[in-house]
């Protein structure tokens, strides 16, 4: 059971109860979306009856429960019954009424609404009236507020699924929750004054390549070499500043592997959602209260290597797995993962750093020649100025270092300062002996079209 507790600050605060012993949500303060005032009082009063009948009844109230869906239809019918008798609002959309009321009791109150609606990529909130959602990558400020109260409680029941804890020892908190979206935590005094909280959706409407083109993130002749890349197993790692589409670009390079492939997906949180035939998704584990039991990524990803992978996906490499990444890859297993950097160059640049994290007995002398050796494409990402996201370049390292600096080639640009449409630069290929093997000639689809 998760558990939230403002930090010791007086007397009162040492002795506030426990936060995940509160079974009911205090009912949402909702500023109107809308012309839906009368309906947002409506679903106060008969929410309130719903949790009375819960309490008396012990209905299950998890998402999606039969009897929970059930018990809110039947107190709104017979509300709208009364409401013809005395003098109550009447119920104008009975349907829109039943969704915000499940969405109180059993769902994620103010919030489920932007979970529910596909056109939101992510929610944040900083403090009660300061709700933002992204649509396309630009922000917006909402008019939802959610009081204080609430707030908490509501980070209480997201973290009731997730197996995941926050409390004053552990004030930040990565979980995923059972829709795949990524939730972040941080809890006063860390944050000033109320729970910080982020909340990313995963795209699941973008399966493939093809579902990037139609949005403009790259071109068709992109795709189509980026596809047959993967399918012939090369190795590729996917970088990009925050919020520039990481996690969802994998997603659709994985849509393009073979489909017999055996696939083992690491991650701190779980975030790629793959429907190939035979997937395995592994994902971190905080400590105990004891600090103990926590299973760090670095463990995953020598796990992951005993359960028989034909491909390797490390979801973000951060610290000291890029080794554990770096020595499966040159033992020649596919695989791919993502990194934070502000280009494909730097990409590479910081991968070759972050092995020595790993302890005194590694070198640059290793790790450089090793990632010029088995990185077969650096694709970048980038937020264009309108917010949307989009490749910026694509290249491939030729294996060779000079000067400690690994060699590469750009397959893939955009013009100057990011400007026009990802173009092949008429580059061939550096290595070709993987498509070789398949019997493919990989510099057909990086002929420029003029």
């Amino acid at each position: 059971m998760a558990s939230i507790r403002p930090p010791p600050r007086t007397r009162c605060n040492r002795g506030q109860a426990n936060l995940s012993r509160r079974l009911w949500i205090t009912p949402a303060v909702v500023a109107p979306v809308g012309d839906h005032d009368r309906v947002t009082d409506t679903a106060t009063l008969i929410t309130e009856r719903v949790r009375d009948r819960v309490r008396r009844d012990g209905v299950e109230l998890a998402p999606g429960a039969p009897a929970a869906a059930e018990l809110v239809r039947g107190e709104v019918r017979a509300y709208a019954e009364q409401a013809l008798a005395r003098d109550l609002p009447l119920v104008g959309d009975e349907p829109a009424l039943v969704r915000e009321v499940l969405a109180r009791v059993t769902g994620y109150g103010p919030l489920q609404a932007y979970l529910d609606d596909e056109t939101v990529e992510e929610i944040w909130v900083n403090a009660p009236s300061r709700v933002f959602v992204a649509r396309d990558g630009v922000a917006e400020l909402t008019p939802t507020v959610i009081p204080a109260d609430e707030l908490r409680d509501l980070v209480d029941r997201m973290l009731q699924s997730t197996g995941r804890r926050i409390d004053v020892s552990s004030p930040f908190v990565d979980a995923s929750l059972p829709d795949g979206s990524r939730l972040h935590v941080v809890i006063p005094d860390i944050a000033r004054r109320h729970p910080a909280v982020n909340i990313r959706k995963f795209a699941r409407r973008i399966r493939d390549l093809d579902a990037l083109v139609a949005r403009e993130s790259l071109s068709a002749q992109a795709a189509a070499f980026l596809r047959t890349a993967v399918a012939v197993g090369s190795n590729v790692l996917v970088s990009g500043a925050t919020h520039t589409g990481k996690t969802t670009l994998v997603g659709a390079l994985l849509g393009a592997a073979p489909a017999g492939e055996r696939i083992i997906t690491v991650e701190e949180t779980f975030e790629l959602d793959l429907v190939a035939r035979d997937v395995v998704a592994l994902q971190c584990r905080q400590p105990s209260l004891e600090g103990t039991g926590e299973i760090t990524l670095r463990r995953l990803v020598k796990e992951a290597l005993r359960m028989r992978p034909d491909r390797l996906v490390v979801g973000e490499v951060r610290e000291a797995e890029a080794l554990e990444l770096l020595i499966a890859l040159n033992s020649g297993l596919p695989g791919m993962c993502t990194i934070h950097a502000n280009s494909a160059r730097d990409a590479l640049v910081k991968l070759s750093t972050l092995p020595l994290l790993a302890g005194r007995n590694i070198d640059a002398g290793f790790v450089v020649p090793t990632i010029a050796a088995t990185i077969d494409l650096v694709v970048h990402l980038e937020l264009d100025p309108g917010g949307r996201r989009r490749v910026r370049e694509i290249l491939a390292p030729t294996g060779a270092v000079h000067a400690g600096v690994i060699e590469a080639t750009t397959l893939f640009a955009r013009g100057p300062a990011g400007a026009g449409p990802l173009e092949p630069t008429g580059a061939p290929p550096p290595r070709t002996a993987k498509y070789a093997r398949h019997g493919i000639d990989p510099r057909s689809a990086l002929e420029p079209a003029w």
